[in-house]
């Protein structure tokens, strides 16, 4: 069974178990959570619940901790003008464990 939710304007597709990393989410390390922008519901039978039928749906899990991605470099350029400017992008993120699905 898996699930597609939504959170930080990105879709993750997610199992029981999986360790996903998202955007900056509000909480200490070992704090629950709770997903409730579930899109889909793909079950072992090979069946995918979408729209209405997933009212109740949510996806539970817990925050594993919170880190930094890889740095990002922005070069800014213009040819012929002597313009060069160099900077550093590091974004927050949070490691989640899946727990479980509710359908």
């Amino acid at each position: 069974m898996y699930a597609v939710i939504e959170t930080g304007g990105k879709q993750y597709r997610v199992t029981p178990g999986a360790t996903i990393v998202v955007e900056t989410l509000a909480g200490e390390a070992g704090a629950a959570i709770e997903f409730n922008k579930v899109l889909a519901i793909g079950k072992d039978d090979g069946e995918l619940v979408v729209g209405p039928a997933l009212a109740g749906a949510k996806v539970t899990g817990s925050i594993e901790g919170h880190d930094r991605a890889d740095k990002i470099i922005v070069f800014k350029f213009k040819r012929k003008k002597q313009y060069k400017r160099t900077i550093g992008h590091r974004q927050n993120q949070t490691s989640v464990k899946i727990a479980e699905i509710v359908a």
